[in-house]
């Protein structure tokens, strides 16, 4: 009896570290980013007559898209994950999952993903969530190793999710939305080059091209944090001079005095070009996106 209770205490233990490797190699906080992003867009697209249920199906579909085309990265990039300590211990590398089965996963999460939107929210929804997984996994994910632009093909993927949270709402692209899309785009550079510079020699050991290991002075790292947090200012602002719910007045200062912020930081860390101005100006990105985002919401609903 108690051989027999071992035993299923084990499959049991086993079958939970499986699940436990497959969640991993999703992303999940990367996944949680995007269904933040595409929920506030559906908010501020429709804030009087948002349809919860949609929304509902919308993040579900989106988060399985996002799931397999992170897990498609993970296989992608598993050898070169195993020259990196911080991801040497992934499923892939250690062999804890096979290549076969996160193929398999990332190839069922897609398919019924994009059913899922399709069928439960509309095509051109479905349509951006298979453009952003084309892009994330089969664009940004080889670039890599090949040219520092990926930074910039990875943006562009990690922008689709708000546009796709925005048509899941049936209302048609607006400045509103561009504005909103153009913002996230802007934002991930000061964002990425502070964890490029902070893993530049991780990224160096496993061969990929980030603009911080092609240009090892920092130089151009920090001076693409400047000029992008410097163009986010303006563009951050436009939803202040479009027809709010609340006091535009208010988002403008605020969102204002975010955007100087972000970018005093990365000046900062374009000067001094350490890991201690990297890691605030990571601590800033961070913060910057939710605050502008509440705020957002605050003047829209």
């Amino acid at each position: 009896m108690s051989s027999s209770i071992l035993n299923t205490e084990q499959r049991a233990s086993v079958l939970t570290a499986r699940l436990a490797d497959y969640f991993e190699m999703t992303k999940p906080r990367i996944v949680v980013l995007e269904l933040i992003v595409a929920g506030v867009a559906a908010c501020i697209a429709a804030p009087h007559s948002l349809n919860f249920t949609v929304v509902l199906h919308a993040l579900f579909g989106t988060a399985l898209v996002a799931a397999s085309a992170s897990i498609a990265n993970s296989w992608w990039e598993r050898e070169n994950d195993s020259l990196m300590p911080r991801t040497a211990d992934r499923p892939l590398p250690t062999g804890r999952v096979t290549s076969f089965e996160a193929l398999l996963l990332s190839g069922v999460s897609l398919v019924l993903g994009l059913g899922w939107l399709a069928l439960q929210v509309n095509l051109l929804t479905a349509a951006l969530g298979l453009a952003s997984w084309v892009v994330y996994a089969l664009i940004y994910t080889p670039l890599k190793t090949r040219t520092p632009l990926n930074t910039t093909v990875g943006a562009v993927s990690g922008t689709i999710p708000l546009l796709m949270g925005w048509t899941a709402t049936g209302q048609p692209l607006t400045l509103t939305a561009y504005a909103l899309a153009t913002v996230l785009f802007l934002w991930q550079f000061p964002h990425f080059m502070a964890i490029a510079w902070l893993y530049r020699r991780d990224y160096e050991a496993a061969g990929h091209r980030m603009l911080s290991v092609v240009d090892p002075s920092g130089i151009r790292s920090g001076a693409l944090a400047v000029v992008t947090a410097l163009v986010l200012i303006p563009v951050s602002l436009i939803p202040a001079v479009l027809p709010t719910g609340g006091s535009p007045l208010v988002f403008l200062v605020w969102t204002f005095s975010l955007g100087v912020v972000q970018f005093a930081l990365s000046v900062r860390f374009a000067l001094m070009r350490d890991e201690a101005s990297a890691r605030l100006l990571l601590r800033g990105t961070l913060l910057y996106l939710p605050a502008w985002m509440v705020m957002l919401l605050i003047v829209t609903m």
